[in-house]
């Protein structure tokens, strides 16, 4: 009952922080795991499993705060769940340790670009001029499901950044959408897992632990996705995916732990103080809009 009490914490926890930034959720589930001991198929299949229950509160939980895009959801959703089940199938049988390195560069590039463009107000990637198509979310899609599944997690770090980097939509929306369709994707991994891989030796404390800490933290977290200023949510989702992936390198690179310590530190100060920025910055811009003398 203990285990269950502590998993319910942290998947509390990592419910929050998923449901307000579009990502992590399976990050910091597959993280805890992995460090307690489980393999990593173990940790991903563990994180699915989980997810499908707390996925499906976010979900609907964004859905009644508006912040679900309905014709975006299921082109990305339904992508991203061929590219699950590619993903569980491949992570069955083969390891994917040095891959992450590389993608978790990309993905650290990403979110260097929106902390720019949310922090510091610079666009470096223009953003595409209407609404996203399939031509671009399917391939998203794919993508995100894939890493997701053979990572324990990736689907928030691979869409949302990309989203919020290439198009116009506020970032309450984006996180809404990518969450909604996220449960598309944990189903479709958790039914291939089911199918794959063996259930022997499948600890079910921590699962059921994750999904009653998300499940009570799903609805929390989506009200205040749509009530926490854009700007300084966009530079902490940008802040989330460096830190993140800067600490994947590190690790994978084997870079000791001082230098590690020092450089994610930086990371998150950075982060924090452009947070702050922005925050000054959206404030002082919607004074100026209210104001009847101001000319945008």
């Amino acid at each position: 009952m203990q285990e269950i009490f502590q998993f319910a914490v942290a998947g509390g926890f990592a419910q929050m922080v998923d449901g307000m930034l579009g990502m992590a959720f399976g990050v910091i589930s597959s993280t805890l795991l992995v460090a307690l001991g489980a393999a990593p198929v173990g940790a991903s299949m563990a994180t699915h499993f989980a997810k499908f229950g707390t996925c499906a509160a976010s979900g609907i939980a964004h859905w009644r705060q508006g912040n679900v895009d309905k014709a975006i959801v299921l082109r990305l959703g339904l992508a991203g769940s061929v590219g699950a089940m590619l993903g569980a199938g491949v992570l069955v049988h083969v390891a994917m340790g040095d891959a992450k390195i590389w993608m978790s560069a990309l993905l650290m590039f990403l979110g260097f670009l929106i902390l720019l463009r949310f922090g510091a107000d610079i666009r470096l990637i223009p953003a595409i001029s209407g609404r996203p198509r399939s031509n671009m979310l399917v391939p998203l899609g794919l993508i995100g499901g894939f890493v997701d599944a053979t990572g324990g997690g990736g689907w928030g770090p691979v869409t949302t950044p990309t989203l919020l980097t290439v198009t116009k939509t506020e970032p309450r929306m984006v996180i809404g959408t990518v969450n909604a369709a996220e449960f598309i994707v944990a189903t479709s991994a958790t039914i291939t897992f089911l199918v794959t891989a063996s259930m022997e030796g499948m600890v079910w404390q921590p699962v059921i632990g994750l999904i009653i800490g998300g499940v009570i933290a799903a609805p929390i977290a989506a009200k205040l996705a749509g009530r926490f200023p854009h700007a300084p949510l966009g530079t902490l989702v940008g802040g989330l995916v460096v830190l993140t992936n800067a600490n994947t390198i590190m690790l994978g690179t084997e870079v000791v732990d001082q230098t590690r310590v020092w450089t994610l530190l930086g990371i998150f100060m950075g982060a924090v103080l452009l947070a702050a920025a922005a925050w000054r910055r959206e404030k002082s811009e919607a004074g100026l809009a209210d104001d009847p003398d101001y000319a945008a």
